[in-house]
């Protein structure tokens, strides 16, 4: 009962302490009304809100075919090693996998298999249970670079709808103290208005 009337007595407090941080609005005078805004660079008709999601479309029928209709070339080769890459150690993984297994399975029926007298049946084991979870984590890691690159397309395309201009900055700065001469590495933000 004291839980319900502490929680409700915050909540109030909470709703009194906001409405009291409100100002009034000011009404515009006639002269703020009639001002004439300026657009950036970036018109109205330059965005188009459909990028974002055909860009996506395209990397997951096909990765790297969104990374080119944003026309970032140079991540082509990158989605494509890495999705390479991944989907080579889940393709060796599971051969491995069935090379062991199938000696297993022949030691198990009394037929001479390959690693005879070089492993035991318990490493057979292990070497399977091993090769099978790096497959699954290869697995894993190639839908995780495909996801991946969908994303990136996507996020790549909301971003080239921004306006970068000057007006706002981040860049490494560099000065030299004139009283003792050393050197002040910094980074500098600056905002024009």
């Amino acid at each position: 009962m004291k839980n319900r009337i502490f929680i409700a007595f915050l909540i109030s407090f909470t709703f009194c302490f906001h409405a009291w941080s409100q100002e009034d609005e000011k009404k515009p005078s006639e002269e703020e009304t009639t001002k004439v805004v300026i657009v950036d660079s970036v018109s109205v008709n330059d965005i188009d809100p459909l990028a974002p999601s055909r860009a996506a479309f395209y990397s997951a029928i096909l990765p790297g075919l969104g990374q080119a209709y944003n026309k970032k070339y140079w991540k082509i080769p990158i989605v494509y090693a890495a999705l390479g890459t991944s989907m080579y150690f889940y393709i060796d993984n599971n051969n491995q996998y069935k090379r062991y297994r199938n000696a297993y399975k022949q030691r198990l029926a009394g037929i001479e298999d390959e690693f005879y007298g070089r492993v035991t049946d318990d490493g057979l084991r292990r070497a399977q249970t091993t090769l099978r979870r790096n497959k699954e984590i290869s697995l894993l890691v190639t839908i995780g670079f495909y996801v991946l690159n969908i994303i990136d397309a996507n996020v790549d395309a909301h971003l080239q709808q921004f306006n970068v201009d000057d007006n706002l900055s981040f860049e490494p700065v560099y000065e030299r103290s004139p009283i003792d001469g050393s050197n002040n590495f910094g980074l500098g933000l600056n905002f024009k208005f």
